[in-house]
């Protein structure tokens, strides 16, 4: 590592150990006191589930009573059922007195039977149980009126002596203030988290609440059945939940409530992984000590929000500069910028991904969790893989001293030049294109070469008798054929036009046949071959319809930024991908690897595959020598990159063991691995992202229709998608209007039209996952444009996936309301996640419009 490097690394270091530190800062509260008024008390383990009554034993609950009978002066019961019915005789040997509890629910047997025991309990343990509660929440859940709470009421009071209440939170005792009427005292929930105040408030919420009871209910003695704050959840409304919040609010509130001589129990003792079940994730986090009976806060220290933040500081840094020094492979000619950049996006990737690991195992794990963990852990690599690959692109674009394998001309006399033969596949193609075509060919300024023209498959002889009439009036050297049936698609087309090839040919060229070259495209490049090493030497492809109407000007935007962003970077490392037309290769390395691969669809990138395992080298100009038409629709548009991308697939499933295991007998170098594979990984993402795509979909409906159960998505967690998606923008923005030179319009237009192909190039993907093969689709030239239905039907798909989203982020905001950050964030991910599929409804909209006139994103100064 160089000394810049090294300086790099320790500035950022710094500057992470900081960003932890300031995030960490040590918090005073009250000390927690030596013993507290009373628990909440419910002994489940983490094995045990009340609703499928599995419950513990008397040796297990007498042990929690053990634990806190040096912390609390009284615990507070819920049920009778088991042997949880044994706690008072058991608080009783260690000096705790009982709030004894009934549950109530709309089964009447089963309340009777609660409420009998209840009775006798209370009865048989007169000297601790000090008072009973009959019911917790059932007004609350509409499991019961106030009238058949009454009932049992009556019934309890009038059979012991102890006060008597039911417990209700705050609101429910305001809305029935009749309730009072059947009561000694007045048993409240004030629980701040669920009223959504936000922590500073919370301790005032509970002390004003409480003047308000009092006021109500001058007569009757209030009781806080349940006061407390959770420490691990969703965030409601402005409350926030965390082990910190939990203890900063708990011990003041404790201060609080000995100034005010309150009656409390403070919710609660232990965790309770079980109430996941009925009252979603937060219940299970409210309990002082976790499932296993250790403490999770300080009781008098300091309050840290994360008390390990120095080791997750220690292990993202020690990730951060592995992945830092891993992108400086190969990096020498990238200016101190540049490795700055790299580093701060190596050490914030690291720094989210410890965070995000470190929040979501702080959980109680289940098996659904843990595949949902793992599945998270894989998605977070993915992402994490594909903004380092982006970054590195980005910084490799702009800030290098400069390119190490620049294009240099070389000059031969015309006796020197080795011969050409230039190869023209067809199919179905327009005649007067064809001609155009073969004339800018005969215009070529080569000494050289011949021209071999293969129409393969075209039935009508209308279409190919006029191009072939037209080739035997340019001379011997150029060479018409027409077979049908011929197999194999372009491949199989151009594998018949190498064996026709002149003896004496040293280089292939191929060009599409709506391509019309420069004259000096042999002469300028093929000197290239004079060196040994160089197999393939490609220009990149160009088009001249880009001003026919708006559509095409913005295929022609995004089109741009592969050729001279991507393919120049690629070349660094002699990793370009070979492309089907405006390419030449030399003619013996292309015999060396059997010719053009028949099986793919993408033949062209493939070839260029095989040629460099060969330990062959490509040379890349970012100059146009040849210009041909781009397709008319936008159906047209998509079939062309679904090709691509399915393309992709095949080439990386037959190098699968060269490229990812080093397998075979290959010469790849290590950058032309990682150029082929983090070319991919974008493609790859947006499958992934179809698919995270429809599980928010089907998440979003869950918490519509069952808010309690299922709550938003972590917040960092669901932001990942939204991070991705503004680095990639912000990254294609700056690129393509420093390396580019495109306007505000067209960069606009460019991403617009890149966005729209998302949805394609993820069931391409998909598709070529679980298929081995799809037919080749030639992209049709200067066909008719579509009609407005057609061309809105082309993006039907993704309108329906759009308009699915859009109803998740309505549902969502309407049913859980847009008061929590969590709830916001989620909805935002909704609608970021749909403004791809957006964007392929505008495109097929702007396709179907076809008069539009391409000047709306002309370069006003050019002109």
């Amino acid at each position: 590592m160089t000394k810049s490097n090294f300086l790099i690394g320790i500035a950022i270091t710094m500057v992470s150990i900081m960003f932890w530190a300031s995030l960490n800062q040590p918090e005073n509260a009250p000390p927690w006191p030596q013993q507290i008024q009373g628990f909440s008390f419910s002994p489940m383990r983490e094995n045990h589930n009340p609703i499928a009554h599995i419950l513990p034993n008397a040796d297990e609950i007498d042990e929690d009573l053990a634990l806190l009978a040096n912390t609390t002066h009284a615990v507070r019961t819920y049920t009778m059922e088991g042997d949880l019915s044994k706690i008072p005789a058991l608080a009783q040997k260690h000096g705790l007195n009982v709030t004894l509890g009934a549950w109530l629910n709309a089964d009447p047997k089963a309340n009777e039977v609660e409420v009998n025991k209840l009775i006798a309990t209370a009865r048989e343990n007169y000297r601790n149980v000090v008072r009973v509660v009959v019911g917790n929440e059932s007004i609350l859940r509409g499991e019961l009126k106030v009238e058949e709470v009454a009932v049992y009421l009556k019934q309890v009071r009038e059979a012991l002596t102890i006060p008597v209440s039911t417990a209700e939170t705050w609101d429910v005792w305001l809305a029935h203030p009749e309730l009072a009427e059947h009561v000694d005292y007045v048993a409240v929930h004030i629980l701040p988290y669920w009223d959504g105040v936000e922590l500073d408030q919370a301790v005032d919420h509970v002390v004003v609440t409480m003047n308000k009871l009092k006021s109500r209910f001058p007569d009757k003695e209030i009781v806080l059945a349940e006061v407390g704050w959770p420490s691990n959840a969703r965030t409601h409304k402005a409350a926030v939940a965390s082990t910190a919040n939990q203890a900063t609010f708990l011990r003041n509130f404790l201060l609080r409530a000995e100034q005010k001589k309150y009656v409390y129990y403070i919710m609660e003792a232990f965790d309770q992984p079980w109430k996941r079940i009925s009252e979603g994730s937060v219940g299970a986090y409210w309990g002082v000590y976790d499932v296993n009976r250790q403490p999770k806060f300080a009781f008098t220290a300091p309050i840290v929000e994360i008390p390990q933040w120095r080791l997750l500081a220690g292990i993202s840094i020690v990730i951060g500069i592995i992945t830092f020094a891993m992108l400086l492979i190969d990096a020498r000619s990238l200016q101190k910028r540049g490795r700055s950049f790299l580093a701060i996006v190596a050490f914030c990737a690291a720094t989210a991904a410890v965070w995000i690991i470190y929040t979501y195992y702080n959980q109680y794990m289940t098996v659904t969790a843990i595949v949902v963990g793992i599945l998270m852990i894989i998605g977070m690599i993915g992402v994490a893989l594909v903004l380092l690959t982006e970054a590195h692109e980005w910084a490799e674009a702009i800030w290098v001293d400069k390119w190490r394998r620049g294009f240099t001309p070389i000059q031969l006399a015309d006796e020197d030049l080795p011969v050409v033969s230039v190869h023209v596949p067809a199919y179905n193609e327009p005649p007067d294109m064809m001609i155009a075509t073969i004339n800018a060919l005969a215009a070529l300024d080569y000494p050289h070469f011949e021209v071999i023209v293969i129409d393969n498959n075209t039935k009508d002889p209308a279409i190919w008798q006029p191009v072939e009439a037209h080739c035997a009036t340019l001379g011997p050297r150029f060479r018409f054929f027409h077979r049908d049936p011929l197999p194999g698609f372009k491949a199989g087309a151009l594998n018949f036009a190498l064996a026709q090839t002149a003896q004496e040919a040293e280089v292939i060229a191929v060009i599409d046949s709506d391509y019309e070259v420069s004259p000096l495209w042999l002469r300028d490049l093929v000197p290239q071959f004079s060196k040994p090493q160089v197999a393939i030497v490609q220009a990149p492809q160009d088009y001249h319809d880009e001003k026919e109407n708006l559509f095409k000007a913005m295929c022609y935007a995004e089109y741009r930024g592969f050729f001279y962003i991507g393919m120049q970077t690629r070349n660094e490392r002699n990793a370009i991908i070979q492309h089907g037309t405006m390419t030449m290769v030399r003619k013996s390395a292309l015999e060396e690897v059997n010719g053009w691969s028949e099986w793919c669809i993408t033949e062209d990138a493939e070839l260029g595959l095989k040629i460099f395992e060969k330990g062959y080298e490509a040379n890349y100009i970012a100059k146009s020598y040849g210009k041909g038409v781009m397709p008319d629709t936008f159906i047209d548009f998509k079939k062309q990159r679904f090709r691509w991308a399915y393309g992709a697939v095949q080439v990386m499933r037959h190098h699968f063991g060269i490229l990812f295991l080093g397998r075979g007998h290959t010469k790849l170098t290590s950058g032309q691995r990682y150029h082929f594979i983090a070319g991919w990984l974008p493609w790859m993402a947006d499958s992934l992202n179809m698919l995270f795509t429809l599980a928010a979909i089907g998440w979003s409906i869950a918490m519509i229709y069952n808010p309690l159960k299922f709550d938003p998505p972590m917040v960092i967690l669901s932001s990942m998608p939204m991070m991705l998606f503004s680095f990639k923008m912000a990254k294609m923005i700056y690129l393509y209007r420093t390396r580019v030179g495109a306007t505000v319009a067209q960069t606009a237009a460019s991403a617009l039209a890149g966005l729209a192909l998302s949805h394609t190039i993820s069931m391409a993907i998909l598709q070529g996952v679980f298929t081995k093969s799809k037919p080749f689709f030639r992209t049709p030239k200067m066909e008719q444009a579509h009609a407005l239905r057609k061309a809105m039907l082309s993006a039907r798909e993704e309108g329906l996936i759009m308009l699915g989203l859009w109803s998740s982020a309505y549902g969502v905001a309407l049913k859980q309301g847009t008061e929590s950050s969590d709830l916001i964030v989620w909805i935002m991910v909704l609608l970021v996640l749909s403004i791809p599929y957006l964007a392929s409804v505008l495109v097929s909209l702007i396709s179907g419009f076809s008069c539009l006139p391409s000047w709306l994103l002309a370069d006003k100064k050019k002109e």
